[in-house]
This record gives C-alpha cells, structure tokens and sequence, in this order.
C-alpha cells in the first residue's frame, strides 16, 4: 500500500521543494520505493534530481487534461535507485484541465500505484488553488514548512484555514504531521519566537527538528542531486536524514 505525503505551505519559498526532493530521497535511501509528484509547474523537482525533462516529457499535468491518461503513464525513472518522479509541465495552463477535486486522490490510491510504491511524496505550488484542493485530498499527511519569520508565520495560517476546509469536507482524514522550521538557527531571536507563537497557536508539542541553514542544500540543487548524494556528511544531510526516520517510522512501519 503507497502512503501519501503532501509537502505544502501557501507562502512562497518555504523550501517546499526543497524538502520534497531531500524527503523522496531520504525516503529511497531507506529502502522504500518513492513516487515524487510535482505539482508545481515551475518543474524544480526534476531541476532537484537531474532529470531532464522538455516537449513530449510526459507530466502529471496531463492528468487534469486528459482523462485517458493515468499516474503510473507518467512517471520517469531518476538516476537514484528506489525513486521515481512525475514531473510538472513548465507550460501548464492553469485554465485548461480535466476537473474534479478527486482525481489525483483516485490516482494515488489506485491498484497500480499501490502495487508499484511505498510511498508518494506530493510537492505543491504556492497557491490556493485547484492542484493545491487535490493534492491535499489524496494525501494522508501534511508536512507545513516554513522559513521562521513573520510573513511565514502570516502564510501557515492562511494555509491551516485551507486544510480545516479540506477535513471538513474532501478529505477528513487528513493529519499535520508537523510543521518544519527551514534555514532555521536557534541564535535568532525572531526565529525562537515564531517556533513559540506556532506552537501555541497550532502545535503545543512544538515543530519538528528545524532543518538547519546550510550553503550545500542550495549547491546540491545546481548540482541536480539530493543532499545524500551530494554533500553526504553535511547538517543539511544530517537533518533530512533524521526527518525521515521519524516520519518513515511513524507512517510506514
């Protein structure tokens, strides 16, 4: 059975993307077979990965443009061992799709995909829109992160609003499994009181370990690899690695 994550925030750069490749690759690293959707059509998961992609790449895009084609026909091998990607259309119309707030849901949980992977990690845009309504529809889980400053702060609110709708209505059994403090460092005091304020506000037991500020996870992008890969031995690496340990734990085994 393929379990399903969702790596959202209605903020722009939060490092969703970020965690999303490192997570998928975490993940992989563990054994576990790894589908990364790319909802965004900025593509940057496949800038992530290295995987090429341009005119006729097959995308999850096509999905809400045409309803014979199906997740499992869109997925692209990466040069990582357990991890696969879906990637975006860069060319998406956001005004031309196949609707229905299900249809990625009825993908992810469909036969194929569960016999095929462990695990689907769904990357969203930052947008309060309709791939944003399906991806947190076919997710089990929300990961939130969010860069700790006031703005983001402003930004996980908007986005709870949104998934308080979503329980109510598509998806009611949609959990926060937490929410991820990134290029965090506990020697800024405005750091130390946005963690407060969102934990008394949303998560008394506080966020997850932050992931830390670290040049390598910005180097790895340009470099088209995960922080394993390329700067194995770095905190960027320490980091996603311990995060998906602990989620792995606690929504696979």
């Amino acid at each position: 059975m393929a379990h399903s994550i969702v790596i959202t925030n209605r903020k722009g750069g939060t490092g969703k993307t970020t965690v999303s490749v490192n997570l998928a690759a975490e993940f992989a690293a563990l054994g576990l077979r790894v589908l990364l959707v790319d909802l965004d059509a900025q593509g940057h998961c496949a800038v992530g990965l290295g995987v090429e992609t341009g005119k006729g790449t097959p995308t999850v895009h096509r999905l809400f443009q045409d309803s014979r084609v199906h997740l499992p026909d869109v997925v692209l091998d990466t040069p990582f061992p357990n991890l696969w990607l879906a990637p975006a259309d860069t060319r998406f119309d956001t005004g031309d799709w196949y609707q229905g707030e299900g249809l990625l849901a009825r993908e992810v949980h469909s036969p194929a995909v569960h016999d095929a992977f462990d695990l689907v990690v769904l990357d969203t845009a930052p947008a309060q829109d309709f791939l944003m309504l399906n991806a947190l529809n076919a997710a089990e889980v929300a990961i939130v992160p969010y860069v700790p400053h006031h703005l983001s702060f402003e930004g996980v609110k908007q986005l709870m609003r949104i998934i308080f709708s979503v329980k109510a209505g598509i998806n009611p059994d949609l959990k926060v499994f937490g929410y991820l403090p990134v290029m965090a460092s506990e020697r800024i005091n405005e750091h130390r009181a946005v963690h407060g304020r969102l934990a008394q506000r949303f998560c008394p037991e506080g966020p997850l370990a932050a992931i830390r500020t670290d040049i390598k996870l910005a180097e790895a992008f340009g470099a088209g690899k995960p922080i394993r890969h390329y700067a194995p031995g770095c905190r960027g690496a320490e980091d996603f690695g311990n995060l998906s340990r602990g989620v792995a734990a606690a929504l696979v085994d």
